[in-house]
């Protein structure tokens, strides 16, 4: 009797995207061009278009009074080449928004009801959060409608803005439901930054230095030399120090070669198995941002014990990240064995072997699959009074 022979094909192929990125100082007035040049018409007729923002954005006071939602939604519904299909569809921010589906669940069912299709634009407005559910509905929707970020954090403008992943988080556990899709377009823009509180607008910079750590010495040494000036909220520093951590994100996630990360080492998620684990605990009490730096730390001062990053550079971030406003001690910390257990989460998300990355140098990362829980408990614990020289 014969047999036929297994046959098996296996083709490489790669598709092409364009991540684009624009910065401006007031896309809601004198640079909203901008937000109409990346909505192009490639169909008869105007570009549908759904806006979704933060509640936030529209309380009575902020900006002294001016609504920079209502303000782009006029000039949208203004424009002959846009079909501005209703009015903003507005969504708690934070990361509650994510603790459930009733916000994807709207934003699918606006979807739906204005009859937008792949060739339409979702315009999203609000902070990483917000932007990160927004994005994940938009994504599912016909298996992909056009995102266009507006992030209104710092953290969104120098960081998860430019990122190509959306998520939700579910069973007490942070983004487990989520998809991978390059943004349309991202928009960076001064000016929704300037009503921030300084507690959201600092906590951002723990992600430039997080990038910095691993990419440019130079720029840490910058950050960490210009952090009085950030917190002073000087623009002529904030805003360069912004755009050139996006960069360095933008520049990894494009040049990386592992955009979906299907890879073991997630470089950019430096000091992440802490923070997404401290955020749980804290019931998101703590910020992204300001877990981030907690858990930067805490690989700063690992990576010390068993790797060799120089005592001086640990010192270094620590020192930069308390003066651009930022703790590396919280109460929670007091319980490690429960913040370990963030390693095992971390791992289950990543799939596969454990992978961290940790530092020998800065701008000098390594991956390593076991971690020796008693070094890690102990640069945990001590956090409460950081490495002296």
């Amino acid at each position: 009797m014969n047999e036929e022979p297994t046959i098996a094909h296996d083709i490489p192929f790669s598709v092409p995207f364009v991540h684009r990125l624009r910065v401006t100082g007031d896309v809601a007035g004198a640079d909203f061009p901008v937000l109409t040049g990346v909505l192009d018409r490639d169909v008869a007729g105007p570009s549908r278009v759904l806006v979704v923002a933060e509640h936030a954005l529209r309380e009575p006071g902020v900006d002294g009074g001016s609504d920079p939602v209502a303000a782009i939604a006029s000039k949208l519904a203004e424009t002959q080449s846009v079909d501005l299909t209703q009015p903003p569809l507005l969504v708690h921010g934070g990361e509650a928004v994510k603790n459930s589906q009733a916000t994807v669940d709207a934003i699918l069912r606006a979807i739906h009801d204005n009859q937008l299709d792949r060739r339409s634009y979702v315009v999203a407005i609000g902070g990483g959060a917000m932007l990160d559910a927004v994005g994940y509905a938009a994504a599912i929707a016909h298996r992909g409608v056009r995102l266009v970020r507006i992030p209104t954090t710092t953290l969104a403008q120098a960081d998860s803005g430019v990122g190509v992943k959306n998520a939700i988080n579910f069973f007490g556990k942070k983004n487990w439901i989520g998809t991978f899709a390059v943004p349309w377009a991202v928009i960076n823009d001064w000016k929704l930054l300037e009503t921030l509180p300084d507690r959201d607008f600092l906590s951002g910079f723990s992600e430039a230095i997080k990038v910095a750590l691993l990419k440019d010495r130079q720029q840490l040494d910058w950050l960490v030399k210009h952090a009085a000036s950030i917190v002073a909220r000087d623009g002529q520093v904030a805003r360069p120090a912004i755009h050139r951590s996006c960069l360095l994100h933008l520049k990894h996630i494009t040049e990386g070669g592992d955009p979906y990360e299907m890879l073991e080492a997630r470089p950019l998620d430096f000091g992440h198995w802490s923070a997404h684990r401290l955020e749980s605990l804290s019931q998101f009490e703590i910020r992204h941002g300001e877990a981030v730096a907690i858990g930067v730390a805490i690989d700063c001062i690992y990576s010390v014990e068993q790797f060799g990053l120089p005592r001086a550079d640990a010192l270094k971030v620590i020192s930069g990240l308390h003066d651009l406003g930022l703790k590396v001690w919280h109460p929670l910390l007091q319980s490690a064995n429960q913040v370990l257990e963030g390693l095992e989460e971390f791992r289950q998300h990543l799939g596969g072997r454990l992978t961290l990355t940790m530092l020998r140098r800065i701008g000098d990362p390594i991956h390593v699959h076991e971690i020796d829980l008693d070094v890690m408990k102990r640069s945990i614990e001590s956090l409460d009074s950081p490495l002296r020289p």
